[in-house]
């Protein structure tokens, strides 16, 4: 379990320093971390399966603090001094040094649609019940489009054509979901091997 949160946890910071480059993705333009990013939402049900609601909620701070502790942490990196030898300072403040305006819209969003998508899977697998690819893909339906709304309405209202935008991350993310969700099969039945592993190491 703590390999899966440290997945978790690295996919969120992974996707913040790749998000600086747009693609092209069949004629719909979206962040390169897009990919990434979208994993994520099922890793959480998967950690949400485990640990429960309040263990997934945690790991959602965790990985909001290990983000926002990047954030701040480039800022002042970009900010020091250096070298005159250094000729890569533009390079690296525009990869690393996005602007206030996208930090916010990436926390708020992730932090929202994080919670709102543990909650429904909860909710699901407690009121509902069933397959687990059915808690995985209501729960990513939501939170999902919950996130590309507020991602792109605080990152770019005003300068780009909000709708657009956020159906394009949208289709892209729900692809992924549905691409993923063997991963909850894949990965519990990888841990409950572990499980049988260490109690049969515990007897020898």
């Amino acid at each position: 379990m703590l390999f899966l949160v440290g997945i978790y946890v690295a996919c969120e910071i992974i996707a913040n320093v790749t998000a600086s480059k747009p693609v092209a993705v069949a004629g719909i333009v979206v962040p390169s971390a897009v990919f990434i990013y979208a994993l994520t939402f099922t890793l959480i049900d998967l950690i949400n399966q485990r640990l429960g609601r309040g263990g997934a909620r945690q790991v959602i701070y965790t990985a909001f603090a290990a983000n926002l502790l990047l954030a701040a942490y480039a800022q002042f990196a970009i900010w020091l001094p250096y070298p005159n030898f250094f000729n890569g300072q533009e390079a690296f403040a525009g990869v690393l040094g996005s602007t206030p305006r996208i930090v916010v819209a990436s926390l708020t969003a992730y932090l929202v649609a994080s919670l709102i998508d543990t909650e429904v899977f909860a909710w699901w697998r407690q009121r509902v019940g069933g397959h687990r690819w059915a808690r995985v893909l209501v729960s990513n339906t939501l939170s999902t489009l919950v996130d590309s709304v507020f991602f792109i309405s605080i990152a770019f209202a005003g300068v780009f054509p909000v709708l657009d935008l956020v159906v394009g991350q949208y289709i892209v993310k729900m692809g992924v979901t549905l691409v993923s969700i063997p991963l909850i099969y894949l990965i519990k039945g990888e841990l409950v091997g572990q499980g049988e592993r260490l109690k049969a190491s515990s007897y020898s």
